[in-house]
């Protein structure tokens, strides 16, 4: 019997800045080395930093599996960076992730917003879960789930 793995969330401090840098080179550098945006340290810092205030580190079983960063305002909710470590990839945990906010998204009635880099994997699941394409910049996609969208169980 296959138990569900345990899942936990904490605020992400100064001390995780060394994990977040390596998180994000190891989960980012071929998505926007194919977009041709920035790869150096300062620019990575740089979004790691943007609502570092939101950011949570994600915990599976104990060990440190990536970062989930969302913040709720007047427009509705806004995903701002979700990277799970290629060796918790393939387990579902965007997945997780995604359907908690999207849960509390329907409950509010408030919309639900992210973007995606161009040719970035992630962007079926966001597909998958009811995310529509409403933007297109130079390097990525905005989407947005509105309360109530279809979503597949799972």
């Amino acid at each position: 019997m296959s138990l569900s793995p345990e899942l936990a969330l904490q605020p992400a401090t100064e001390d995780d800045l060394p994990f977040l840098l390596s998180l994000r080179k190891s989960t980012m550098t071929e998505h926007l080395r194919r977009a041709g945006a920035p790869l150096d340290d300062e620019h990575h810092l740089a979004r790691i930093h943007h609502h570092f205030d939101d950011a949570q580190i994600v915990w599976l079983n104990g060990r440190p599996a990536g970062l989930f960063k969302h913040y709720r305002d007047a427009a509705g909710w806004r995903i701002v960076q979700i990277q799970i470590d290629p060796g918790f990839q393939g387990q579902g945990l965007g997945r997780r992730l995604l359907a908690g906010v999207l849960d509390q998204a329907d409950a509010e009635g408030a919309p639900v917003t992210l973007n995606v880099l161009k040719g970035n994997p992630a962007r079926r699941l966001y597909e998958a879960l009811g995310f529509t394409p409403v933007k297109e910049t130079e390097l990525e996609h905005e989407m947005r789930y509105e309360p109530g969208a279809v979503r597949p169980a799972g």
